[in-house]
């Protein structure tokens, strides 16, 4: 009968028994490059399409990675209102105006108009989104039906869905080449 010699198995088998975590940190990190990428694109849009605005929703999107029953999550959101009126729209303008909405979730929109008093916006809202002024009792207020939606998060998503496979994938590569060996 032939004797086998198996050489390197107990490195072999080290090596493996690391595999689990090596394999989830990497996922870990790579989820956080996700959700910085997405975050970095929104902050973009933000900045390029809010003409009379001082930054504060840009600032206010936030990002984190978690543990989920078992799967690692990323998770990009703002706590801000203005963010929920600026990507779904407001009223019935809101309501009409394209947008992609995620699965499962379905917005109610006010169907009247409303008034906002003048002197609670520091800006002529009559002069940039045409509301119009009326004055009630000698006060002013803006009339308005809602604003359409201008997107700026789930575009940011949508763009890294697609890069997400590759980054994840990078980030699982040169953790196994730098922490188990090889090439």
């Amino acid at each position: 009968m032939a004797e086998i010699e198996w050489k390197g198995y107990d490195s072999l088998k080290a090596k493996l028994a690391k595999l689990p975590k090596i394999a989830h940190d990497a996922i870990w990190d790579g989820s956080f490059d996700v959700v910085e990428k997405v975050q970095g694109y929104a902050v973009r849009e933000l900045q390029s399409s809010v003409k009379h605005g001082n930054g504060e929703l840009a600032r206010s999107l936030k990002y984190e990675v978690i543990d989920k029953e078992g799967k690692v999550v990323g998770r990009v959101w703002s706590d801000d209102a203005v963010a929920w009126f600026r990507e779904f729209g407001t009223g019935k303008v809101g309501q009409e105006s394209p947008k992609e909405l995620p699965e499962g979730f379905n917005p109610s929109y006010r169907q009247t108009p409303w008034f906002i008093p003048a002197d609670k916006v520091g800006i002529d809202l009559n002069e940039i989104y045409g509301m119009p002024k009326i004055k009630i009792n000698g006060k002013l207020f803006y009339r308005t039906n809602g604003q359409p939606a201008r997107q700026f998060l789930t575009p940011a998503i949508n763009k890294v869905k697609d890069e997400a496979p590759e980054i994840v994938k990078a980030r699982v590569n040169n953790a196994l080449r730098n922490k188990l060996g090889g090439s």
